[in-house]
């Protein structure tokens, strides 16, 4: 094989695997029913910082920041929240699973066979984007987060 070929062969899978996933758009949507039956749009959400939580009742990260989330929505005025139970159980053993962990804020539940178009797959969970108040991503965390994790990413992208 000579060095052209070669070359080829290495960088066309590469590049094609970058393109298996097109980039995120500039102005995500996402449109889900939650699970109290309430539409959701997070196009509606324009004005307030919106924490696009995705996260699992098995997952024991998710569960540990929820109570902090939860307070920060409250607490703020300006910000929004949405939990995306991503995960492919019975919606009412999540309900019962709310019922033990409340939060001030809508949950709608994303199964791995339909993942929102405009959001990439979790790589981990908690998974949690930080939309800014014009709609477009201010920030994107993989792993737990909290009120200073939000504070910092706000203050930075507030500039």
């Amino acid at each position: 094989m000579n060095k052209s070929t070669w070359l080829a062969a290495l960088v066309l899978p590469l590049a094609l695997l970058g393109t298996a996933r097109a980039a995120m758009p500039a102005h995500p949507s996402i449109h889900v029913t939650t699970l109290e039956g309430r539409p959701y749009d997070l196009a509606a959400q324009r004005g307030h910082w919106v924490i696009v939580n995705f996260w699992a009742t098995w997952c024991v990260p998710c569960i540990a920041e929820m109570p902090e989330l939860s307070h920060y929505v409250a607490t703020h005025p300006d910000v929004r929240a949405i939990g995306l139970a991503y995960e492919d159980s019975e919606a009412a053993d999540i309900r019962a699973f709310l019922k033990k962990h409340p939060v001030a804020y809508p949950i709608a539940q994303v199964t791995l066979d339909k993942p929102l178009k405009d959001f990439d797959e979790p790589r981990g969970l908690p998974t949690t984007y930080l939309i800014a108040p014009d709609g477009t991503v201010a920030t994107h965390f993989i792993g737990p987060i909290n009120a200073a994790k939000l504070d910092a990413a706000i203050g930075r992208t507030k500039h």
